[in-house]
């Protein structure tokens, strides 16, 4: 996994790994030093500079330029520095020991009346601390940054970015931020470089490690190697009992969603799991039926379509399964309510909670969910999570992370928070899953998570890998291994279709490939031929 540190841990891991003995000025040539290693560089470069020590790195990477016979120009905001900046600064300003100048050029902004003449631009307007909207003379440098068509270079986080948010100005997908072809972390990824708008703002990304440790706990982002230890061939001597039997409740006339369902069902099977079974109102048996083969259906008593509840019912479809999927188009009825109240109470294993039933949920008393019997697992959008926590909408995209790991907290639950990245949490730890795309902007998406997550929730917790210290994964590391395999598999379909055209079902379509060309070891079988 890889350390991502919020902006406020990244400052004081800066400042503890200063007071430890190693010089401002060191880091800060460690970075120039890192960017410049990293970049392919076509020339000329011009080096857009604000006044902090993100400036600093550019002055530093202007002096590798040049030493490499780069042609580089320094375009300067305004002329303050931050300590170290300055010390970078003059050294691009002083000649050599034979009395030679530098040969770094330094223009004032406003000379520009564009970037065009320039192959390369790098950003080093604001760093990860940047807050609020972009005014004035940076505005303005971004939009000629953006409108240059050099290749563009931004240095820790595209200027205009939140650090810990990824967002954008007051949220206007239109708001001021560099777009650039390869983004440079220094230090440590953050969360800007991952939730909300930063997909749409970095082409590419690198984090460089310059040797700052983290003093907090980091959230952790999910790589495929993390997961490769718990998808394993399964033995011969196993049966669907050993990988988990499941129940999805959901459906009404209303909001029937037979296919929605049937996808869901089928994300389920082929993630995994070892039988599924579908409860949905009686009403909805015919129409569900012949959309799905390898799962049972469970039909529940329902009055013109909206389910009844009825305990007995519940109680045998939920016997003897190791994870519940629970509200999918089943709409918002008392009897609905009185249904997942049942399961809160009552059910011991894991509680997947979506759609209707986040929306059910928002108007219990918390105290049900906290006294919860089993373990509850989360999978609002930002509207299902403003109906859930009372904050608005502006609120949570603000400080994502936070709001998730409040909730969590507070709550006793797991959190899955959908996004362009995933936020998963428990409140003490936090995994983000970069995987997905915009394809996956289409209905019937959250059911096929909601479908893969049961799976993976039901055979995967607890399981003992071949590691040497017997460790197991547990619950959250499952929620977010599912909306890894999620991810991957909306990539996948997104390929094949296209962002516009790809449906829910085409994710379905690619999990087994997700599964089998990365997470699952591929085994070879040896024959003898003696022909």
């Amino acid at each position: 996994m890889v350390d991502i540190l919020s902006v406020e841990n990244m400052r004081k891991s800066d400042a503890a790994t200063i007071e430890g003995g190693v010089p401002g000025t060191e880091l800060m040539y460690r970075a120039g030093k890192a960017i410049y290693e990293t970049v392919e560089w076509k020339a000329p470069v011009g080096i857009v500079c604000g006044v902090g020590n993100n400036a600093g790195d550019g002055y530093v990477l202007a002096e590798l330029l040049r030493e490499a016979g780069i042609e580089c120009t320094l375009i300067l905001l305004e002329d303050r520095f931050s300590e170290d900046g300055r010390y970078y600064f003059e050294k691009c300003t002083k000649t050599d020991e034979t009395g030679n100048s530098c040969k770094i050029d330094i223009r004032r902004f406003e000379e520009f009346n564009s970037f065009e003449e320039f192959g390369t631009l790098v950003d080093c307007i604001f760093g990860t601390g940047f807050r609020g909207e972009v005014k004035g003379k940076a505005k303005e440098a971004i939009e000629k940054i953006n409108a240059s068509g050099a290749y563009v270079v931004s240095v820790d986080i595209n200027s205009g970015l939140n650090g810990d948010s990824g967002m954008c100005g007051k949220g206007d997908i239109e708001g001021t931020c560099v777009k650039s072809d390869i983004t440079v972390s220094i230090g440590s990824y953050k969360p800007g470089h991952f939730l909300n708008m930063a997909k749409d703002v970095m082409k590419q990304k690198v984090n460089c490690d310059i040797g700052i440790r983290p003093i907090q706990k980091p959230y952790y982002l999910i790589e495929e190697k993390d997961l490769k230890l718990y998808f394993t061939e399964r033995p011969n001597f196993s049966n669907k009992g050993t990988y988990g039997y499941i129940a999805i409740i959901g459906g009404s006339k209303k909001y029937s969603g037979a296919v929605r369902l049937a996808a869901m069902a089928n994300a389920s099977m082929r993630a995994g799991a070892g039988v599924v079974k579908v409860g949905i109102p009686n009403s909805l048996y015919h129409d569900l039926m012949p959309l799905i083969l390898e799962s049972t259906v469970f039909p529940l008593s329902d009055d013109d379509g909206e389910l009844v509840f009825k305990e007995q019912e519940i109680s045998e479809l939920i016997s003897n399964v190791k994870a519940v999927a629970f509200g999918m188009g089943i709409g918002q009825s008392d009897a609905t309510g009185k249904c997942l109240e049942y399961l809160l109470r009552n059910y011991s294993g894991t509680l997947i909670v979506d759609a209707d039933g986040l929306n059910l949920m928002s108007k219990m008393d918390r105290e049900l969910i906290r006294r919860a019997k089993g373990r509850i697992v989360l999978t609002p959008h930002i509207k299902e999570f403003e109906r859930l926590t009372g904050l608005s909408k502006d609120e949570i995209l603000s400080c994502p992370v936070k709001h998730a790991e409040t909730y969590a907290l507070d709550t006793g639950t797991i959190v899955l928070l959908k996004g362009p990245s995933t936020i998963v949490t428990d409140g003490v730890r936090t995994y983000i899953v970069e995987a997905g795309c915009s394809g996956m902007a289409t209905a019937g998406s959250g059911d096929v998570l909601s479908g893969i997550l049961s799976a993976v929730c039901s055979y995967l917790p607890g399981r003992k890998p071949d590691q040497r210290d017997g460790s197991a994964i547990d619950l959250i590391e499952a929620v977010a291994a599912g909306a890894y395999i999620n991810g991957k598999a909306g990539e996948l379909a997104q390929k094949k279709y296209g962002s516009i055209s790809m449906i829910a079902s085409d994710t379905v379509a690619c999990i087994p490939e997700v599964i089998m060309g990365g997470l699952l070891p591929t085994s070879e079988n040896k024959s003898c031929n003696l022909s």
